[in-house]
């Protein structure tokens, strides 16, 4: 289990209560954030939560712990009007949250909706439309990169999402021995098929992503097992990242890195980040941390899982990848009432403060 040393603990509770306004000469040591003259904002890690525009309290306690990008969806808003207003929407999107002083840093979730596409369902072709045309609107707002996923049928999943952790505070936990049995309504779905579908994807996604100047930035299945209820899944290694930037070469088509699943993976953290890092494929970051086995694990605050940041964050600011970071499925604290498990507000404020203390400690710079 990573601990942080002394000079870590102080730079996480300073980054936190007082984030990027406490002038370096109150530490005694120098500044990581967005004041640091040593480094451009394209050589820096972005910190973002994946906070709405339209929450004045969340807004509020994004600027008081000095995080000013965001990452955003698109998805609902584009599922309502025509492909005609995609870019006059995300236009809009977009300008809300500058509005607000949020930079948006990319897009999370398909901007689309694009089930068929993952399930090879007949109406895929129109959804694949609609994905060029959000992912060329996306371009023209001028958001850097999308992270999608092609997890077909089931998402993310977990068999707990209460799980009493440090404290009593609410985690979500995966048992493969408790997920229920029998089949969704798909029935059984293929590796071999769900190969076909995201080659079929790929290949009619990708190049206009590369014309759109929008980096596509897979997201790894959740939990990384080879099926779900008779579905397979298929972003379960890194091998597998390696056979779909092969299915179209491209500057674009690259990775989420998602440390904690990653790590169920059995995948070298330090090594795969080097890897893919030089590679230029590194396009956004998921910080989470967890303990257990990829069929039996449950999810941690950020200071008490089994991987060690600091040499994650390392590997990947020596292999050049400064992209947005941002953590996730945080727990839930005392107090907080009537949140989705993994998005509340206490745990995220935790792991920005303890992200930040880890960074400025290696001297990693961030925004």
């Amino acid at each position: 289990m990573p601990k942080l040393n002394r000079r870590e603990c102080m730079q996480g509770v300073l980054a936190t209560f007082a984030a990027a306004a406490v002038p370096a000469a109150a530490t005694g040591t120098p500044a990581r954030s967005a004041q640091s003259p040593s480094a451009s904002d394209g050589d820096k890690f972005k910190i973002c939560l994946i906070w709405g525009d339209n929450d004045p309290h969340r807004v509020k306690l994004s600027e008081q712990i000095g995080v000013t990008h965001a990452i955003a969806g698109t998805a609902s808003e584009l599922s309502r009007v025509p492909r005609s207003q995609y870019v006059d929407t995300v236009a809009k999107i977009k300008a809300g949250y500058d509005a607000v002083g949020l930079s948006i840093a990319g897009i999370e979730s398909h901007p689309v909706p694009a089930e068929k596409i993952k399930l090879g369902l007949p109406g895929r072709d129109e959804e694949i439309e609609n994905y060029i045309a959000a992912i060329h609107a996306i371009g023209k707002a001028g958001i850097p990169v999308v992270c999608y996923d092609f997890m077909a049928g089931i998402d993310w999943y977990r068999t707990n999402m209460h799980f009493p952790g440090r404290g009593g505070c609410s985690s979500v936990s995966f048992n493969i021995h408790d997920v229920p049995k029998g089949l969704t309504q798909w029935g059984r779905i293929s590796e071999e098929k769900m190969w076909d579908n995201i080659t079929y994807f790929l290949k009619a996604v990708v190049p206009e992503a590369e014309k759109a100047g929008v980096k596509m930035a897979l997201h790894p299945d959740d939990p990384p097992v080879p099926e779900l209820r008779g579905i397979s899944r298929i972003i379960i290694s890194p091998d597998a990242y390696r056979r779909v930037m092969n299915i179209v070469p491209s500057p674009v088509n690259g990775v989420t890195f998602e440390i904690s699943v990653y790590y169920l993976m059995g995948a070298n953290l330090e090594s795969v980040a080097r890897e893919f890092g030089r590679e230029k494929k590194i396009f956004y970051i998921h910080a989470r941390n967890l303990r257990g086995t990829r069929d039996n694990f449950v999810e941690t605050f950020q200071d008490n899982g089994a991987i060690d940041f600091g040499k994650v964050f390392q590997a990947l600011h020596d292999s050049g990848v400064h992209v947005p970071l941002r953590p996730d499925h945080d727990p839930i604290l005392d107090g907080e009432t009537n949140v989705q498990p993994g998005y509340g507000v206490l745990g995220k404020i935790f792991a920005v403060g303890y992200i930040k203390g880890i960074l400025a400690s290696r001297n990693i710079p961030y925004v």
